[in-house]
This record gives C-alpha cells, structure tokens and sequence, in this order.
C-alpha cells in the first residue's frame, strides 16, 4: 500500500473529453494553414524565436532567471549550463517524448503531424525542453496549445517572470471566452474542447495554493510502465528535475558517455521519493 502523503497516478488523473474537436475532424492541409496564421503571425513568431535566441546568449538575463527560481522555491540547487543540456535530452527521451507518443495514439492522432502543428504555431516554444530561455508568452502559449499531462512544470517556471501567472490565468480565460488574438492556430492543434475551460479551473486553484491536487492527464497505456512513472515523478516538478540534473556528469566525456549508454532513466539519479511512488504502483524497486 502507498504511504499516506502518495497518491498512485492512477488516483489523481482525469480523462480528456471524447467530444471531437476540430483538431479532430479538419483536414491536415487545412490544420497546417490554419497553424501557421498569416504574415502578421510570421512577424510575433519570428520575434518570439529571436528572444530566446538572444536569452541563450545573455549570461545576465539566465541568471536572473535563475536567482527568481531560486527565491520562490523552484530551485534548491544549481546545475551546471551542460547538466541542463543533459537534462533536456533525458526530459524529452524519457517523459515528454513516450508520454505524448502514447496520448496521441490513443486519441487517434498522428504524432508528426502533430509535432509539424506545433512547431507550425510557435517555433520557439520547442527550442529549450527545460524552459530557463523561453519568453513568458512563449511558455504560456505552450501551456494553451498542447494538453498537457502536467502543467505544473511550467506554471513554476512563470515563478522567472512578476506576472507569470497572472498573465496565464488571463490568457487562458481569453481561450475560454474565444477573444485571444491566437485562438484561431492554438484552435488548429489542441485535441480537447475541454480543455481550456479544465485548465482555467486548474489555474485559479493552483494560484489560490499551489500544493492544491495536480492536473495530470490521463494517458493511454505508457503509466502501466515502471520506467515512465519514474520519469513522470522526476521531471514533471522543477525541484525534482533539477535535483536530477545536478546528479548528472559535469563533464564533456562523461556527458557523451551518459548519452550514448544510459537508454533508460536511471532510478539512483532520481529522488527517493520518485522511487517510493514507483514501489507503491508496481511493488518494484
């Protein structure tokens, strides 16, 4: 049995809704011309792109970031700039890459399609796994277009910006309403007609206490898997991710090394905790 203060995942998921969405039921040419809007779009999305190429290049800009992180909490200890390549590798090997797999075959989604939608949408949201380089639109945008199995993640990196999640919280009540200014591309990739509205709920109570229960979606088969479990309770928090990234090599022979020969996650680079809920689902080590 789990001990007290763990809930199975099985315990704090909801179902995404069967109604079909125009995801769902438009064809794929017009998604894509729909996902890439007009000129006008091109014009916020080039500029979205270039910031965060600058961002990567500001040493003062991350460590502010860092610093406000650090202060709310979100960081307990600070990885190095290559043990946060790594751990945007391992996010997207291990967690976000089968997690999102696994969704959209169960929801009848083609994955590259998908992916092409987002990437059609808002390039820059796709250019750092980890999250420190993004702009805070970017960040919210992302959290409105993909149906996420967690936002917690992010709503912690908006802890980087004054008015994350006042901003989220307005944004998505835009999405709601049908008055944000993207609702028509964001419309063209999110499957769940449900899922704004869901999210919105999310948001206020998350912002009214953040310890308040997850919104964890629920996925097809991939949480009757140890090893995904495991990833799903390191990386999708920003306390246990980076406590993760800190136990990776620091240096450039063993970060290869991790790469080439770590093929699944390693339980002794994650949290006790991580470990326990895997032992409370599974009853393995």
């Amino acid at each position: 049995m789990p001990t007290p203060d763990i809930l199975l995942p099985t315990e704090r998921t909801y179902e995404a809704s069967d109604t079909p969405s125009h995801r769902q039921t438009a064809s794929a040419l017009s998604l894509v011309l729909e996902a890439a809007g007009g000129p006008s779009d091109w014009a916020a999305k080039f500029v979205r792109l270039a910031r965060a190429a600058r961002t990567a290049l500001d040493r003062k800009e991350v460590r502010r970031r860092i610093d406000r992180l650090v202060a709310h909490g979100m960081i307990e200890a600070e990885p190095t700039r290559l043990q946060l390549v790594l751990l945007g590798v391992d996010m997207l090997r291990y967690f976000i890459e089968p997690g999102a797999r696994d969704y959209y075959a169960s929801r009848g989604i083609d994955f590259s399609l998908h992916q092409l939608l987002r990437l059609l949408d808002d390039p820059a949201s796709m250019m750092d796994p980890v999250g420190l380089l993004v702009e805070r639109d970017t960040i919210i945008g992302h959290v409105l277009q993909v149906v996420h199995a967690n936002p917690v993640y992010d709503f912690q990196l908006l802890e980087m910006f004054e008015d994350g999640m006042a901003e989220m919280e307005a944004r998505t009540d835009a999405m709601v309403r049908g008055t944000h200014p993207r609702a028509g591309t964001i419309g063209a990739i999110v499957e769940d007609p449900e899922y704004h509205a869901r999210l919105l709920g999310y948001i206020r109570r998350y912002r009214r206490d953040p310890h308040t229960q997850e919104l964890r979606r629920k996925a097809g088969d991939v949480r009757a898997r140890p090893e995904f479990v495991l990833a799903e309770e390191t990386f999708g928090a920003m306390p246990s991710a980076f406590r993760y990234a800190c136990r990776l090599p620091t240096d450039l022979r063993g970060a290869v090394a991790h790469v080439r020969t770590r093929t699944k996650l390693d339980p002794a680079l994650c949290d006790e905790r991580a470990r326990a809920v895997v032992r409370a689902t599974f009853g393995v080590n």
